[in-house]
């Protein structure tokens, strides 16, 4: 589906807004107060909080007053039919390890689209004030110093790069050694940053950003800002990296390639 109706995408966009803004009440009263985390895995630590619940439901109520027929997909909550065609896909916390230590790195994650990819998207850090957006001809961050356009940078040689990911893991073990096998040759490694990793590559800060194991929601927001920023998003066969697993975003076609011919060496 392409979404070509400018009014059907104003209103698209402003009820993203409203969306982000309640999840902004609902979370931030819990952050860095103590709050507790349930563990949602028998093994090892997957947490979720109060905050991740609150924050969705506060989002699926703005969906249930203004766009009642659209499905939604949501970490939390789980998935809810639509009949409109338009499915909306949410993280109501992207990095909750991140928000149970106090650290300002999580955020908020909203996607629209037809179901198999996002058509407009936002990237939103409350604690920061700072939300990125991408979609419908917007590339743009909002916060503390005003508004900006979003554009990502032209690296073009690894050796120059910043490269991202979340956890020195990565995923498998063949997966970790095909991250390391690329990071081994950018200029600079960095871990730990969620979702936000996204909005720096947007923001023309970094250059690639490789995580794997990861869902549908924890891709489509910031997936959606990089795109419209200039990036490009894809799995590491090259192919759609809508529906999550192995992700890599780059700032450009070049990096990409260049990212991509290394991580593509990894087993299926």
């Amino acid at each position: 589906m392409i979404i070509s109706d400018t009014v059907l995408q104003a209103d698209l966009v402003a009820t993203a807004q409203a969306m982000a803004d309640a999840a902004r009440l609902a979370i931030l009263p819990h952050f860095r107060s103590g709050v507790t985390a349930d563990n949602k895995l028998a093994q090892g630590f997957d947490p979720v909080t109060e905050a991740d619940r609150a924050a969705e439901r506060a989002m699926r109520a703005v969906l249930a007053e203004r766009r009642p027929d659209d499905g939604i997909f949501g970490e939390e909550y789980g998935r809810s039919a639509g009949t409109s065609g338009l499915v909306w896909v949410l993280d109501p916390i992207d990095g909750t390890r991140a928000f149970i230590s106090g650290t300002p790195t999580w955020g908020v994650l909203i996607a629209v689209g037809d179901g198999d990819g996002p058509a407009y998207g936002i990237v939103d850090q409350p604690f920061i004030g700072e939300r990125f957006e991408g979609g419908f001809g917007i590339a743009r961050v909002t916060g503390p110093q005003g508004e900006a356009t979003l554009a990502t940078r032209q690296t073009a040689a690894l050796d120059a790069a910043t490269i991202f990911t979340t956890f020195p893991e990565v995923g498998s073990e063949a997966e970790r050694a095909a991250f390391h096998d690329l990071a081994g040759r950018c200029k600079l490694t960095r871990y730990g940053m969620d979702c936000y990793a996204y909005a720096l590559l947007a923001a023309g800060q970094v250059d690639l950003v490789v995580e794997a194991g990861l869902q549908a929601y924890d891709i489509q927001g910031p997936m959606a800002v990089v795109q419209a920023a200039g990036g490009i998003v894809t799995d590491w066969r090259g192919g759609s990296a809508a529906q999550g697993g192995r992700v890599i975003a780059a700032a450009n076609s070049k990096i990409h390639a260049a990212a991509l011919a290394i991580l593509e060496r990894a087993p299926a």
